[in-house]
């Protein structure tokens, strides 16, 4: 296989974009909702952490059918790559479905036993948030299924095409529904219902035409190929795992965090937000690790793999030390315009000063280096690496930083780049070792 400078950045450029909309979108609800009041914020932030969990569900499951369809790809196999890819999607909707019927019979439950301690104004906005959002989970999985195909194919500018639609959508909805009709949580929570569907739709429609390098076949779509599906899951399970349990780790850390009080509260739910959209260079660049060293592994060219993955850490290291900084430079700037504390602001300022100084220098390593690893069939490694760190690290640093050393939100934060500095070194050590070379998907 080959990819030039230009084929790389032709994939990037448009994952750079796309991921930032959406990061701009969550800013959007974050920062309109905040005029709803420090109750209405903290609500959706936790509910958010709630419904993460599901959506990196769907998000694995997509790795898995993009390694898969990746390596048919370059292996110039397109009858079991368009089989892949509408396996993918059948199973992606259904996994959504099922997920939508079990949070409306425990979702109350749910959020009582993981957020109980809360003010019961905070808990009224979760419950509000998540009956209206958990309508999208159906439509979110198929989107990106619909995505993972795409950026099989390299076709990331239609993914940037997809989001730009939905993600406006999304925030002409925010404004209605917040300073128009005054819902206060449910006018974010349903333009986001409404852009995950038409995003859905529209994806369908354009992955589905034939003339695509793979597409979606209807009568694929409606069969069950046991043997494609396995291939599906034997990459999408393990990476499921690892992020089920980091997302769950997540919700625990979220029940700590609200016993921290308000402030704190709305103040890690703002961070989170912009910790997000300081992430989103590494994030552009993972995808490209998948498609570009699942077709290199896939055409039976590991030494192809290695290289490439050496250009794309390198491209990935000196981006996110750029964008890191800028986005830290920005926020104290960004915070005069939200409608919380002066001590909220100065939480918010602090967490993402901790977070992008290790993001920037992690991140290449510990997520898209996995990705790379995940890409070749190294999939059990990457599994167990990560709940070991996750919980051995994160969670049990956080509950001594936090709680025991009365450190807040802020022992929450130290523990998170600690869990990242760990995975990075891990992940280097085994990518050197040459181990993931010999692996196989298909």
């Amino acid at each position: 296989m080959s990819f030039s400078d230009k084929d790389l950045r032709k994939m990037i450029v448009p994952l750079f974009f796309e991921q930032l909309l959406v990061l701009l979108v969550g800013i959007a609800d974050t920062f309109m909702v905040s005029y709803a009041g420090e109750e209405a914020v903290s609500g959706v932030s936790l509910t958010n952490s709630f419904n993460t969990i599901f959506i990196y569900i769907f998000t694995a499951l997509a790795a898995g059918g993009a390694v898969v369809t990746s390596q048919y790809i370059g292996r110039e196999d397109r009858d079991n790559a368009v089989d892949s890819a509408s396996q993918l999607y059948m199973i992606s909707f259904l996994l959504g479905l099922f997920f939508l019927i079990l949070v409306k019979i425990l979702g109350r439950t749910l959020l009582g036993l993981l957020f109980g301690s809360v003010d019961e104004g905070v808990m009224n906005a979760c419950i509000t948030y998540l009956s209206i959002t958990s309508f999208g989970y159906p439509a979110i999985a198929v989107y990106n299924a619909g995505a993972a195909s795409a950026r099989a194919m390299g076709k990331t500018k239609l993914t940037m095409v997809v989001s730009m639609i939905s993600n406006t959508i999304n925030v002409i909805g925010n404004y209605i529904g917040v300073f128009v009709l005054k819902a206060g949580v449910a006018g974010v929570a349903v333009p986001t219902l409404i852009s995950n569907w038409a995003a859905a739709l529209i994806m369908t429609v354009l992955v589905s035409r034939k003339k695509n390098p793979v597409y979606v076949e209807p009568s694929h779509v409606l069969a069950w190929h046991s043997e494609q599906l396995k291939k599906i899951l034997h990459v999408a399970l393990p990476n499921g795992v690892e992020n089920g349990v980091f997302q769950l780790v997540k919700v625990a850390l979220s029940s700590i965090v609200a016993l921290f009080g308000t402030a704190q509260i709305a103040a890690n739910g703002i961070a989170q937000t912009i910790w997000s959209l300081a992430a989103i260079m590494g994030m552009a660049i993972g995808p490209v690790f998948i498609t570009v060293i699942g077709q290199c592994m896939g055409a039976g060219k590991p030494e192809e793999a290695e290289k490439y993955a050496y250009k794309l850490l390198r491209w990935s290291l000196a981006l996110n030390i750029v964008w890191c900084t800028v986005i830290y430079l920005i926020t104290p700037v960004w915070m005069q315009f939200y409608a919380v504390s002066d001590e909220t602001k100065g939480i918010v300022i602090r967490l993402v000063l901790i977070h992008n100084i290790f993001c920037a220098f992690t991140q290449p390593f510990m997520n898209n280096l996995g990705n790379g690893l995940r890409a070749a069939g190294d999939v059990r490694y990457t599994m167990v690496l990560s709940i070991i760190s996750t919980i051995g690290v994160r969670l049990v640093w956080s509950y001594i930083l936090g709680i025991k050393f009365n450190m807040g939100v802020y022992g929450i934060a130290f523990a998170m780049v600690s869990d990242w500095a760990f995975r990075a070194v891990v992940l280097t050590l085994r990518f050197r070792t040459g181990k993931w070379k010999t692996m196989r998907v298909i």
